[in-house]
C-alpha cells in the first residue's frame, strides 16, 4: 500500500465533499448517499477499498489495511477542519476587499465630480459650444 496514494485518496474525498461535488451528485441521482456525505466515512471506505485491492494484488496484511483506513478517517477530520478554516478566512478577506472597494468608490466622489447641468437651449456637443463661442466673437 502506497502512502502517497492513501493521502491523495483521503484528500480527494474530503475535497469533493467540502466543495459540494457530493451534493451535486446527490441532486443528479435524486438519492441520498449517507456514507459519502461524511468525510470520515468516505475516506475510511475509499481507503479500505483501495487496501482490499492491495490485499488481492500485493498480499498486504488485512490488519495494516484496516489500520491505515482508520488513520485515513482520522486525518480526514483534520483535513476537513483545515479546509473549513481556509474557507472562512477566504470569505472574510473577500468581503473585506470588496466592501472596502465599494465604499472607496462612493467616498471618492464629491459634489464637483458630478456632471454640470446644461441650461435649456444649449447643447453639450463640443461643436455646438464652439459655434456658440464663434457667434459671440463675431457679434
Amino acid at each position: 500500500m502506497n502512502w502517497l496514494d492513501v493521502l491523495l485518496i483521503t484528500f480527494s474525498v474530503v475535497a469533493a465533499n467540502h466543495l459540494g461535488l457530493v451534493a451535486a451528485v446527490e441532486g443528479v441521482i435524486r438519492h441520498k448517499l449517507p456514507i459519502v456525505n461524511c468525510p470520515k466515512c468516505a475516506a475510511f471506505w475509499s481507503v479500505l477499498a483501495y487496501g482490499c485491492y492491495g490485499i488481492a494484488i500485493d498480499r498486504t496484511s488485512i490488519f495494516l489495511t484496516i489500520a491505515v483506513a482508520f488513520l485515513s478517517a482520522w486525518s480526514a477530520v483534520w483535513i476537513d477542519l483545515i479546509m473549513g478554516i481556509i474557507d472562512t478566512v477566504y470569505i472574510k478577506v473577500y468581503d473585506t476587499l470588496f466592501t472596502t472597494a465599494d465604499t472607496t468608490d462612493t467616498d471618492a466622489l464629491s459634489a464637483t465630480d458630478t456632471m454640470p447641468d446644461v441650461p435649456e437651449g444649449e447643447s453639450c456637443d463640443a461643436t455646438a459650444t464652439n459655434r456658440t463661442k464663434d457667434k459671440e466673437i463675431n457679434h
